[in-house]
Parts: structure tokens; C-alpha cells; sequence
């Protein structure tokens, strides 16, 4: 049993890269949809789509590789957990490497970046950081 999924679905990201892997498959949930959205939009992965699976429903990513086949997501950390929650306000959400990398922030308006988050002016809990 799994008992946290995101950090399942990070795993699975950060594994078929480092296998070097076209695409890999993950149980769908909505927040993993919009971690996907959002992973798109920034241009960390080539795209995904939700598809029926033998229970339930999947997620397909399409990884994105350089030029060089090296991953384009040199890092993935979760941080906020089920044994210690991560929150920030809209004044100190985080800076990932400098701003080079993506806070992925769950707020009251919605899944969204760390930046978008502190240009609404909205804070909430930190899920994720990728670079």
C-alpha cells in the first residue's frame, strides 16, 4: 500500500529518467493531473494523457530529454509530507535554485507555481520542487 501517492508519482518521473525511458505510467488523481499540467507548462515533460487502466484510471508522461539524451529534470524533491506538511504565505513562498526551478504550490485558488502563487498573492503547501 501506498501511503503517499505524490511522492509515487516523483519516483516514477525521477526512475523512468534515469532509465532513460520515453514514457511512463502512473495512477491518476486530479492533484496529479495538475502536477502534470503544470510540468508541461514549464517544459519539464513533453506532455501527458489520462487514459482508463484495469482499475481506475492512468496517466501517461511523456519525458523530455536534451539534445544530448540527458534529462531535461536534473532534480525532483517533494517536501511537503504526510508526517510533516510543508506551508508558506504569499510572502515567503520559495525560490528554487535561484529561480531557475519550479515550486509547485497547492493553494485556495488552485495547483499552481510557486511564482504564480506570489504574484496572485495566495500561499498554501508546498508540494514539490523541481530544477
Amino acid at each position: 500500500m501506498i501511503t503517499d501517492p505524490i511522492a509515487d508519482y516523483l519516483t516514477r518521473i525521477r526512475n523512468g529518467l534515469s532509465s532513460g525511458l520515453a514514457t511512463v505510467e502512473i495512477p491518476s488523481s486530479k492533484l496529479k493531473l495538475e502536477i502534470s499540467r503544470i510540468l508541461t507548462e514549464q517544459g519539464y515533460i513533453n506532455g501527458f494523457e489520462k487514459s482508463p487502466a484495469e482499475v481506475g484510471e492512468k496517466i501517461t508522461v511523456q519525458l523530455k530529454y536534451t539534445k544530448d539524451h540527458l534529462p531535461v529534470i536534473t532534480g525532483i524533491e517533494r517536501v511537503s509530507r504526510p508526517g510533516r506538511r510543508r506551508y508558506v504565505n504569499h510572502a515567503s513562498v520559495p525560490r528554487v535554485q535561484g529561480g531557475s526551478g519550479t515550486a509547485i504550490v497547492t493553494t485556495s485558488n488552485g495547483v499552481m507555481t510557486g511564482h504564480d502563487a506570489k504574484k496572485t498573492g495566495v500561499g498554501g503547501e508546498v508540494v514539490a520542487y523541481i530544477w
